[in-house]
């Protein structure tokens, strides 16, 4: 009796469309889907580096130790973020560069 009617399900997307209004839905709809696509990504990375880390592990454990010496291992992060970095600045000159139409803006902000 207290289960979940199908006038209850009804009632509750005319709330949410007169609330959010029609225009909005879709746009809103697309950007949850999006963001549930970089979660499960993201997920998939942190196990995937977990399992990394271990297989690395393992195979530290087995090697033997080495009278060379290692090269920094900072040198190719460093490398990488400093690209990263770079890209970035690009990308906010770009944005700065093209301003968005008037009409975008007002549909924005309504």
């Amino acid at each position: 009796m207290n289960a979940l009617q199908p006038w209850h399900i009804i009632i509750l997307v005319l709330v949410v469309v007169l609330l959010f209004g029609a225009k909005r839905l879709p746009d809103a709809a697309r950007s949850i889907g999006k963001s549930m696509k970089i979660f499960k990504a993201e997920t998939k990375d942190m196990a995937g580096d977990k399992d990394k880390a271990a297989e690395t592990e393992e195979v530290e454990t087995k090697q033997l130790p080495q009278a060379t010496t290692p090269a920094p291992a900072g040198t190719a992060q460093d490398k990488q973020v400093a690209d990263l970095q770079r890209q970035l600045d690009e990308l906010k000159k770009q944005q700065a560069a093209t301003p968005a139409p008037a009409e975008q803006v007002q549909k924005n902000a309504s």
